[in-house]
């Protein structure tokens, strides 16, 4: 079976239920990334029809209705399951969407799986479902908090990285609000040893500010 006459074959299939679903359906053509199909309730939120969709370049689309930020999180998950090619994996994240330029973002849950192969077993096709989560304002602000550790993680990597690790010992006690007397008795260690802890600390991430403290404490899941 060509890979066209599979392609064509799975979106009707799906397509025959989609509408059903109480979420967006998108079909992804994994050879350029371009959208193959979206159902209805996708369509009515982007005020497009079908063909509007499939004649964009994946870049196009993206750079419209996706927020590039969070982005750099789900996409290389994304291709890591497509180098896997596990047919049974399903990888969920959050992501930001707007439905029009000048839209606020809105936040949806989003999960992916390999949908069909080609010839050679190679991923062909990517179906996702996804849903809104702004009405559950908990999820969203929960998701947005995350993000930000993301982001903030991304940036500071190499920061966190020169830490020894008592440093991040005390960092952690830090973040959590911790005297130095109280660190020293927790940790064993003498009060002016931690004290030349927290000067090297501040010394090597550059910064002077408890909220950064905490911050790095948060992404790099100290506390």
């Amino acid at each position: 079976m060509s890979d066209n006459v599979k392609i064509e074959d799975a979106i009707a299939k799906i397509a025959a239920t989609a509408d059903k679903l109480p979420g967006v359906v998108t079909i992804h053509d994994l050879r350029n990334w371009t959208i193959l199909y979206m159902s209805e309730m996708g369509l009515r939120d982007l005020d497009l029809k079908l063909e509007d969709i499939v004649g964009q370049t994946s870049a196009q689309y993206h750079e419209q209705y996706f927020n590039a930020e969070d982005a750099k999180d789900y996409v290389p998950r994304i291709l890591g399951l497509l180098e896997r090619n596990n047919n049974e994996e399903v990888l969920t994240f959050f992501q930001q969407v707007r439905f029009a330029k000048d839209a606020d973002w809105n936040w949806h849950m989003s999960s992916v799986r390999i949908l069909t192969r080609d010839e050679e077993g190679m991923p062909l096709l990517a179906i996702s479902m996804s849903f809104p989560i702004d009405a559950m304002h908990h999820m969203a602000a929960k998701a947005g908090r995350l993000l930000e550790e993301n982001n903030f993680l991304r940036k500071n990597v190499s920061q966190y990285a020169k830490l020894s690790k008592r440093e991040r010992d005390v960092l952690q006690l830090m973040a959590m609000g911790k005297s130095s007397s109280e660190s020293a008795e927790i940790l064993f260690i003498a009060k002016n040893t931690v004290e030349t802890h927290r000067k090297n600390i501040r010394h090597k991430l550059g910064s002077n500010s408890f909220f950064e403290m905490s911050q790095y404490a948060r992404a790099f899941d100290l506390i």
